[in-house]
C-alpha cells in the first residue's frame, strides 16, 4: 500500500516561502500513469488543487499557483516537494499530498486520488 506523509513547518512569516515536502513509500514516483499532487484546504473552504509532477517529471500547475508555486521531486529519496513564495495570510490551509492516476472515463481524461497524506496545517501569520 503506497503511504505519503507530508512535513515542513507549521508556521510560515509572511512575504517567506513555503517548504513542504511529501515522503513517499510503498510505490515509485516513477511510476507510469500516476500524477503526485499538492492540494489544500483553507478554513471553512473546498479542496483547492495547487499543482503536480507527473511519473516523467512533467509539472503542472493551476494558473491560480502558476507564478508563486514550484513543485519538483527527488527520485533517489522518492520525495517531491512544493515551494509557495511570497506567502499571506490567505494562505493558510491544511496542506496534502496525494496521488492520482490517469484514466478514461466516458472517452475524456479524469483523474482517480487513490492515496493521500493525512495533511499538515500550515499558519501564515507574523
Amino acid at each position: 500500500q503506497v503511504k505519503m506523509q507530508e512535513s515542513g513547518p507549521g508556521l510560515v512569516n509572511p512575504s517567506q516561502t513555503l517548504s513542504l515536502i511529501c515522503s513517499v513509500s510503498g510505490g515509485s514516483i516513477t511510476t507510469t500513469d500516476y500524477y503526485w499532487s499538492w492540494v489544500r484546504q483553507p478554513p471553512g473552504s473546498e479542496m483547492e488543487w495547487m499543482g503536480a509532477i507527473a511519473w516523467n517529471g512533467r509539472v503542472i500547475e493551476s494558473d491560480e499557483f502558476r507564478d508563486r508555486a514550484s513543485i519538483s521531486r527527488d527520485t533517489s529519496k522518492n520525495q517531491f516537494t512544493l515551494q509557495l513564495s511570497s506567502v499571506t495570510p490567505e494562505d493558510t490551509a491544511l496542506y496534502f499530498c496525494t496521488r492520482a492516476r490517469q484514466m478514461s472515463v466516458a472517452g475524456k481524461t479524469k483523474f482517480e486520488y487513490d492515496s493521500w497524506g493525512q495533511g499538515t496545517q500550515v499558519t501564515v501569520s507574523s
